[in-house]
């Protein structure tokens, strides 16, 4: 009988993946008592919410090849490590520059996480799985950790305030440090839980380069070459913008101007992530679904192109007609099509460069931290100069109409399949 251990693994990623997105998603739900404290605006907040990405930016992009040299299981026990620590020494936040500084080291020490899923996924999982695979990952990674946040944060909030908060979600991550040491390998094929028949289901959905545990050397060429990860790199920062628009002001534009209190923002934050939550399963399985029926990375692109623009088109009711319940309504609908995008882009990653799926998966992401460096602030300014978040829902909506469309039109079908691979596991030529 064939072991299933590879879902063990998928558990514990989709975990850690909650973890890291609740880490750093709490300075949004903790913004009125942060910024009474150490005395800081909303042009400020939205510096603070920058100050994240740029770190993050680096390592994400860096992470990548670091990630595909050393493997998966010592980079990561590592950037957790050091997250959580970070996460902790957030609650001696005193100042501004204080602030700004911890939320520079914690997108440091989590960037590589998503190139250390992509590579993770690509060694563990066969080609036709990845879509589900990846879909539960970042649907419960993302979205449902930012569903949860809100609740259960606000609450951690109220009883032992922000510092406590902080210490509390940091001790979370080094449990599952432990954990994870004792749990996972950079390859199946060195785990004792997990018997030959698994090996050789896991082995017919790879190529041969899916079943190396490191790589010597980073081919820089094959990456910048690729016109798809480009377009794809483009898609990821135009729905980045929205998603960390989002993300670090959702719970200040519900108390700023429906004028909530700290429970209330709590509650209506649920919303829009659980949308995102169904969101980002259900465009796990279209991707696997749609490939089976038309293999090539244009099905891909058909979906993610499709999904951004009903995205950004989600949002124009918001400009249209201001009241709480279009806000929560639309804004809900832009995050639910949106994370149907949320596991594509690393499915393409592992299809774009199977034998250094963590270095494409940096630089799509790369270009999604970027958007994290921009949207706050962007935010922020618009907000603080206009007394109105309305004209930072048209720069999502422009985004948005500017990737779906190269998404679609610009994108190319061009692949290969190597000898003795499976229809569901395709490498993608430069173009």
């Amino acid at each position: 009988m064939r072991t299933k251990y590879r879902w063990v693994i998928v558990a514990f990623v989709a975990f850690i993946t909650l973890i890291n997105y609740l880490d750093r998603s709490a300075v949004g739900y903790a913004t009125a008592p942060i910024t009474q404290a150490l005395h800081i605006n909303n042009a400020g907040w939205g510096l603070i919410g920058g100050a994240f990405s740029i770190g993050y930016l680096l390592l994400a992009f860096l992470g990548g090849p670091i990630v595909d040299r050393f493997g998966v299981k010592r980079v990561w026990t590592s950037a957790a490590t050091v997250w959580s620590i970070v996460t902790i020494i957030t609650a001696a936040a005193a100042s501004f520059a204080g602030l700004f500084i911890i939320r520079v080291l914690l997108g440091v020490s989590e960037g590589p996480a998503f190139p250390s899923v992509t590579r993770a996924m690509s060694r563990w999982l066969p080609g036709h799985e990845r879509g589900k695979a990846l879909g539960w990952i970042v649907g419960v990674g993302v979205p449902f950790s930012l569903m949860i946040g809100g609740p259960v944060i606000t609450a951690l909030l109220g009883g032992v305030g922000w510092h406590g908060t902080f210490i509390i979600l940091g001790a979370v991550g080094l449990l599952w440090v432990l954990l994870w040491i004792g749990v996972f390998k950079d390859l199946p094929q060195q785990h004792k839980r997990v018997n030959q028949a698994e090996v050789a289901y896991i082995e017919a959905g790879q190529i041969a380069e899916e079943q190396e545990a490191h790589l010597q050397k980073t081919e820089w060429g094959r990456i910048f070459k690729n016109g798809n990860l480009w377009w794809s790199a483009f898609g990821y920062f135009a729905w980045g913008f929205m998603f960390w628009a989002f993300m670090f002001w959702l719970p200040g534009y519900l108390g700023q101007v429906y004028h909530l209190n700290l429970a209330a923002v709590g509650a209506f934050s649920i919303v829009p992530w659980a949308a995102g939550t169904v969101g980002a399963i259900v465009g796990g399985y279209l991707v696997d679904v749609f490939y089976k029926k038309r293999a090539g990375i244009r099905s891909r692109f058909i979906t993610m192109g499709i999904a951004i623009l009903l995205a950004g088109a989600s949002l124009i009711p918001i400009i249209a007609s201001p009241t709480l319940g279009t806000s929560i309504t639309f804004i809900s609908l832009g995050i639910g099509f949106g994370m149907v995008t949320g596991p594509l882009w690393w499915v393409v990653s592992i299809d774009a460069a199977p034998e250094q799926p963590a270095a494409a998966a940096g630089f799509v992401d790369a270009a999604f931290a970027l958007s994290g460096i921009v949207a706050p602030p962007v935010m922020g300014f618009i907000s603080q100069a206009t007394g109105s978040f309305s004209s930072g829902f048209v720069v999502m909506i422009v985004l948005a109409l500017l990737s779906g469309v190269g998404l679609l039109l610009f994108t190319r079908n061009r692949s290969r399949v190597s000898s003795g691979q499976s229809d569901s596991s395709t490498q993608i030529d430069a173009v």
